[in-house]
C-alpha cells in the first residue's frame, strides 16, 4: 500500500517548478508524516534537489462565538500536550472552537464542532478567511469563520471518550484581547480570530457581520 502511495503522488506530482522525486511514507500511526524529495526550480532557473517532511492531519475548521446581548465571547480551554513540552508550564490553552474538517464541508465540520466541544446551537455562520497555520512543515489549511451562540449548556464539554476535556470559557471581547496581550491567549489560531474582531469593531460595541 505504501509503495502504491509513492508512485500515484510521483505519478501527479510535475509542475513548472517542482518535479517530486520520491516520497517516503515514514508514519501512519496517527495523522500522515511524508520524506518527500524533489526538485525546485529557483527564481534564476536553476534546478536545486531537496528533501521535505510534511505532516498531513486533514483541513480544518475554527471559529469565533460572540453573544451579543451580553457583549461576550466563548473560547474553550485544554490540555495540548505539544504546548506542554515547549514551554507552557501546565499545557493548558485558551482556543477558540476548532476541529478537523472530517470530509464534511468547512461550515458543516464547525457547526458539528461547536455543537459536540461547546454544546451550543449557531445560528448564521460567517466565513472570515482561509490561512495555513504552519506552511512550513503542516499541509493543513484552516478555514475561519464567526457566528453568534446562546447561554452554553454547562461549564464543561467534549467527547471524554476520545481524551477531551474541555473547560468553556465566556467573556468580553476586550478580556479576551487582554490575554492576548498578557499572554494568556497564545494560541494561533484565537489569536488571529480575536483581533480580526477587533479590526471589525467589535471591542466595547457590537458585532456586524
Amino acid at each position: 500500500m505504501h509503495e502504491f502511495i509513492r508512485h500515484i503522488e510521483v505519478m501527479r506530482s510535475s509542475s513548472e517548478r517542482v518535479r517530486i522525486r520520491d516520497v517516503e511514507l515514514l508514519s501512519d500511526n496517527w495523522y500522515i508524516l511524508k520524506k518527500t524529495t524533489f526538485d525546485y526550480r529557483l527564481r534564476n532557473g536553476h534546478w536545486k534537489t531537496v528533501s521535505r517532511e510534511t505532516y498531513d492531519r486533514g483541513n480544518g475548521a475554527t471559529i469565533l462565538l460572540f453573544n451579543r446581548s451580553r457583549d461576550t465571547v466563548l473560547l474553550t480551554r485544554q490540555f495540548r500536550f505539544p504546548a506542554y513540552v515547549n514551554g507552557c508550564p501546565d499545557g493548558m490553552l485558551i482556543e477558540a472552537c476548532a476541529g478537523l474538517l472530517d470530509g464534511d464541508s468547512a461550515e458543516a465540520a464547525i457547526r458539528r464542532e461547536a455543537q459536540e466541544e461547546l454544546r451550543v446551537e449557531i445560528g448564521t455562520v460567517t466565513k472570515v478567511l482561509e490561512a495555513y497555520m504552519s506552511p512550513g512543515s503542516v499541509t493543513e489549511k484552516l478555514h475561519f469563520f464567526a457566528a453568534e451562540y446562546e447561554i452554553p449548556a454547562g461549564a464543561n464539554a467534549g467527547n471524554l471518550d476520545e481524551g477531551e476535556d474541555i473547560e468553556i470559557m465566556e467573556m468580553t471581547l476586550d478580556d479576551a484581547l487582554a490575554k492576548v496581550e498578557s499572554g494568556e491567549i497564545q494560541d494561533g489560531k484565537t489569536v488571529v480570530l480575536l483581533l480580526w474582531a477587533k479590526l471589525k469593531g467589535w471591542a466595547g460595541g457590537r458585532p456586524n457581520l
